[in-house]
């Protein structure tokens, strides 16, 4: 191979390693304190929003909210919190997204419905016996313990001794 191909592999090896290296160099923008405080206190009023909307979603299933006011309610919600990630996302753009700010608190509220749901999972009776059968067949087939014989592992189910065939009990 010749001395300049050599140098010419070189340094597109180099180039190519400080491209993929530039993106570890670049500085992120940080925020000054009152900034950091303002995108606190905007995370904080997002996280009320969120929580109004699960409340004003439950209340209305419940049927606490006419149906009436209940789509004035949740747009004025929805349009508050829209304008708070607007807010957050000119203060941080790691926030911008190309998904509409609506559609981030709908899916932000429909996760915590999510979560709650699934929290307050109701089990029926034959579920229940299921579970119980399982749970008392897992704990019979456990180690009771040893062979006063032969030393060897039983089972709390076991009369006699798999191997030696002592008599347990």
């Amino acid at each position: 191979m010749e001395l300049g191909s050599v140098f010419l592999i070189l340094a597109v090896f180099i180039i190519v390693g400080m491209y993929l290296y530039a993106p570890f160099m670049a500085k992120p923008r940080k925020l000054s304190t009152n900034e950091m405080r303002e995108v606190s206190a905007l995370k904080a009023e997002r996280d009320r929003v969120i929580n109004s909307l699960q409340e004003l979603d439950f209340d209305f299933k419940l049927g606490k909210i006419p149906e009436e006011d209940y789509p004035e309610q949740r747009v004025e919600l929805l349009q508050k919190g829209s304008e708070i990630l607007r807010q957050l996302d000119e203060l941080e753009p790691v926030y911008a997204a190309a998904r509409t700010a609506e559609a981030r608190i709908e899916k932000a509220a429909a996760a915590k419905r999510a979560d709650s749901a699934s929290d307050n999972a109701a089990f029926n009776d034959e579920e229940i016996e299921a579970m119980l059968a399982a749970r008392r067949k897992q704990h019979k087939s456990k180690p009771a313990g040893f062979c006063p014989k032969c030393g060897k592992p039983v089972l709390a189910n076991d009369n006699f001794c798999p191997s030696c065939g002592k008599s347990l009990k």
